[in-house]
């Protein structure tokens, strides 16, 4: 009896070793879990980012080319964008004023010219997931940047050619034709 709890006895403490091993393996894994698990978070709200930016880049552009004769062409502030009193009736280039997603506020950063606004920021200071595969209302000057930031949200805006002037015109004097035709 006495040899067999000698053999027991230096045994003691190994089962207790890999217990703790396991815990730190355990924790280690965690770890990892936790970083792909924020990774991910930030790639989905950097997404929603540029979905945001980029539909209200383009109401600023769907504002400036709805300009009237006379009138402002970019607007003063957002909520020009949701309802435009530059007509007799109510047009809607943005449904609402879309937060940041990353700050969670509506508080944009504008870029202005001209006295009004171009484009927009995000305030938010995280770096970008993102580099390739961006749409083209972020300006590919700022595309590589190392803070959302830095990114320029602005509405691509394609200049017209005296083609597209002339085919336009052709197309008026055509329906102007049409239409005295019918009286």
């Amino acid at each position: 009896m006495h040899s067999g709890s000698s053999r027991r006895c230096g045994q003691h403490g190994y089962t207790y070793l890999l217990i703790l091993f396991a815990i730190a393996a355990l924790g280690v894994g965690a770890a990892q879990i936790g970083v792909v698990w924020q990774q991910a978070v930030k790639r989905e709200r950097e997404g929603e980012l540029i979905y945001r930016a980029t539909d209200i880049a383009r109401a600023i552009g769907r504002y400036h080319a709805a300009t009237p004769v006379g009138a402002p062409a970019w607007p003063q502030r957002l909520e020009d964008l949701i309802e435009d009193k530059r007509f007799p009736f109510m047009l809607r280039h943005l449904r609402r004023i879309w937060r940041d997603p990353f700050t969670g506020t509506s508080n944009w950063d504008l870029v202005t010219a001209g006295g009004g606004i171009i484009g927009v920021r995000s305030r938010s200071e995280g770096t970008p997931v993102r580099s390739h595969g961006l749409p083209p209302e972020i300006d590919p000057v700022t595309a590589n940047a190392a803070r959302h930031a830095d990114w320029l949200f602005r509405p691509v805006i394609a200049p017209v050619s005296s083609n597209a002037r002339a085919a336009a015109a052709a197309a008026a004097a055509a329906t102007a034709v049409a239409l005295d035709g019918a009286e």
